[in-house]
């Protein structure tokens, strides 16, 4: 790999991500330095006074990364756990865990935020994960960025980057790829193509891209013998792009992207209170398929013009988002069937439904002055129109399959919510010398939301009552910067952010609407390239404080959300990339985070001290890639790596139900040969000692609060795969 890591400022140069910001791009990556537009402007990463890693869609294919957890672990501060296929998936930055189903970190998707804001679509818990091949990079910005990106970042951001097309290069890429997992019942298989082809040089060009991804399953059903290997899923996704630039000052971008997710069944384990996993190590307990599948369709418009004194751009951007997922919730609600009827029936089977639909709208619109003056300033407003529904449907059957009439449905419940925003926002720097310069931002938002709570079924209320809410947040961050030398940095940060509330479900003794919770983050931090890049260094040291915590509060199986108390997460986060020879990088990345409540929140159990869920207080990883020369044109590499993360609670430590996923150690490689320009064989393996590690790990209890089992979300076993690409 040409410096392919998964670390914070140690990456080669990444091609431009806007038309409008080219030639700023083009000087950047001609200093071998790396290009990203988190502060919605072309820079240098180690002039960003933010902790940011950068992770390239070059390094993502090389390493055979196929969603998110496969390289969170090389990402200090981020860990992600899986519930069973890529998009079940909750990201946590710097410990800020979501303690409700609303997210914690921003998904932004080039120029605008994907999935919802609002409090009823469970963000938290279902997260876009792309796949890698028309991806340009993944920019995964540390701490809430509240004034550039609004709602829901309070823990800090992840931004995709995707490819844009080339006005002077006709460009074919393709891929197939064949790969194996431990103990699953067939091989897997994928593969992709990119198109780029410019109509009018400089002018017009046209890129699409189409990828198909099947995923062989390994996890097996002890309580049926039909559901074996049964969390096998497909991935299919492509994306179209047209790049139109009529005139030097002026371009228009246009793009669609859909991607789907089709999934059998769950990837996750069952252990006994004890800790022992039933059945052969890797099988759950289900007696009804897990089945999850989801549909993303995202289209967006993006306008760019240079005035010469500042650039006006514009950002229009529609998506539409379906999910549909069963789970089987015979543990939580078949154990109640005895104390429901009379005379008493025994336990059954109950499927839980939830389809969950998002369609939205975003509009941004920015001035911006050029980039390299004493004075560098960016104004801009936000809009965003958000249609959101949850669906719930909670089935009853005997042993046998069959419906029992006087529970069947147990529950229906709908909960289709709106959800609008306005926001006005600034940024500016100032460069009062040639060393030291101060940036800073504010901005404010206004949220109004409306929701309708409906439901009816024999252990749920019949209801079909509104409610609504409004709120209006301000945010800032203000940022001291000491240039130290032309390749050193020192910065201190203070930044704010928010996520939304909304209105309560109708729930006796709840409050009718929950309120935004709040997060102040203090940093400082170093960046800094040695001896002519051979060594960089990118260190922070961080606190932050977390008010208002949005928690979920639970009454006989319906949950309701609440505000309660306060949490300081702090810590250390740094990596290390050493390049001793060319072609040779040697990099080190680790985080320690030290996420605790700071005052008891009855809510959810918790008292003063408690840790909180979802992140290991240590985690890090080394790798070492190599690229070298085979002569006649042709070049090879080599790269392996080692990621470790702790251990992690599932929720806070003194609740009654807390588990505690395992530690792991994980060792991948991969290697590669590349014939003239054109063709390249790969090969990759992720776990190659099939670590038993755990992202997460829960205790499940059934209807009447008794723990009843552990779900453990496993690590990935040992995956081995070879891959074919050719490009022109």
């Amino acid at each position: 790999m040409k410096q392919g890591l998964f670390i914070t400022g140690s990456l080669a140069a990444l091609m431009a991500a806007m038309p409008a910001q080219a030639q700023d791009a083009a000087a950047i990556e001609a200093s071998g330095e790396i290009v990203v537009t988190a502060q919605k402007r072309t820079q240098n990463v180690q002039d960003v006074p933010i902790s940011i890693a950068v992770v390239s869609g070059e390094a993502l294919q090389e390493q055979g990364a196929a969603s998110l957890v496969d390289y969170a672990g090389y990402v200090p501060g981020m860990n992600v756990s899986n519930g069973g296929t890529p998009g079940q998936t909750t990201i946590t930055l710097r410990g800020v865990a979501p303690l409700s189903a609303a997210q914690t970190v921003g998904i932004y998707l080039d120029d605008a935020p994907v999935g919802s804001s609002a409090i009823y679509n469970r963000a938290g818990a279902f997260t876009i994960d792309l796949m890698p091949y028309d991806l340009e990079r993944i920019e995964v910005l540390k701490g809430p960025q509240g004034t550039l990106y609004g709602a829901s970042s309070i823990g800090g951001l992840v931004k995709y980057v995707t490819v844009q097309p080339d006005t002077r290069e006709f460009k074919v890429r393709a891929g197939v790829e064949g790969f194996t997992i431990k103990d699953a019942g067939s091989l897997g298989w994928g593969a992709q193509v990119y198109v780029n082809a410019p109509i009018a040089t400089d002018t017009l060009a046209i890129s699409g891209s189409f990828a198909w991804r099947k995923t062989p399953g390994w996890v097996d059903s002890v309580n049926n013998a039909g559901l074996t290997d049964q969390n096998d899923y497909e991935q299919r996704g492509g994306r179209a792009a047209l790049l139109w630039t009529p005139t030097p000052e002026l371009s228009v971008k246009l793009a669609g992207i859909w991607q789907s997710l089709d999934s059998d069944g769950n990837g996750i384990y069952a252990a006994d209170l004890t800790g022992k996993r039933l059945g052969n190590g890797h099988s759950y307990n289900n007696y009804v398929p897990e089945s999850y599948d989801i549909d993303l369709d995202y289209y967006s418009a993006t306008i760019d013009y240079d005035f010469g004194a500042a650039t006006l751009t514009s950002a229009t951007t529609y998506s539409k988002t379906q999910s549909a997922q069963v789970q089987d919730a015979s543990y939580a609600f078949g154990v109640l069937f005895p104390f429901l009827t009379n005379p008493p029936i025994p336990p059954g089977i109950t499927p839980f439904s939830l389809d969950l639909g998002l369609k939205k709208w975003t509009q941004e619109v920015r001035l911006a002055s050029p980039s390299g003056g004493r004075f560098e300033w960016l104004v801009g407003g936000f809009f965003t129109d958000e249609e959101t529904s949850n669906a719930q449907l909670v089935r009853s059957f005997d042993m046998a399959g069959n419906p029992i009439a006087p529970l069947d449905p147990l529950a229906i419940v709908g909960l289709p919510a709106t959800y609008k925003e306005y926001a006005v926002f600034a940024n500016a720097t100032f460069k009062l010398s040639e060393q030291f310069e101060v940036t800073g931002g504010l901005r404010w938002a206004r949220n109004e939301q409306t929701f309708t709570q409906i439901s009816e079924g024999a252990i749920v209320p019949t209801a079909n009552d509104p409610g609504e809410s409004a709120e209006s947040v301000w945010t800032f961050s203000v940022s001291p910067q000491f240039h130290i030398n032309e390749d050193a940095m020192l910065y201190a940060r203070v930044a704010t952010g928010y996520r939304p509330g909304g209105p309560n479900v109708i729930v006796p003794n709840v409050p009718p609407s929950v309120d935004a919770d709040r997060m102040t983050n203090y940093e400082v931090g170093l960046k800094a390239d040695f001896a002519d890049r051979m060594a960089t260094v990118d260190a922070a040291f961080f606190w932050m404080d977390w008010t208002d915590i949005q928690v979920t509060r639970a009454f006989g199986g319906v949950s309701g959300g609440a505000n309660g108390g306060k949490a300081t997460s702090k810590g250390f986060e740094g990596s290390l990339a050493l390049r001793p020879a060319p072609g040779l990088t040697i990099s080190a990345t680790g985080s320690y985070t030290d996420a605790t409540l700071s005052e008891d929140v009855p809510d959810i159990s918790g008292v003063k001290g408690d840790r909180l869920p979802a992140v290991p207080k240590f985690s890090g990883a080394l790798r070492a890639d190599y690229e070298f020369e085979l002569g006649g044109g042709n070049k090879g590499s080599f790269g392996a790596g080692i990621r470790h993360a702790g251990n992690r609670l599932s929720l806070v430590e003194s609740d009654p139900l807390v588990a505690r996923a395992k530690a792991y150690t994980s060792v991948d490689l991969n290697a590669s040969v590349t014939l003239g320009d054109h063709w390249t064989v790969r090969a990759y393996a992720r776990n190659l000692f099939d670590n038993k590690g755990e992202m997460a790990r829960s205790t499940l209890a059934d209807g009447l609060n008794r723990p009843s089992f552990l779900a453990i979300s496993p690590l990935q076993p040992r995956t081995i795969g070879v891959v074919l690409d050719m490009a022109f």
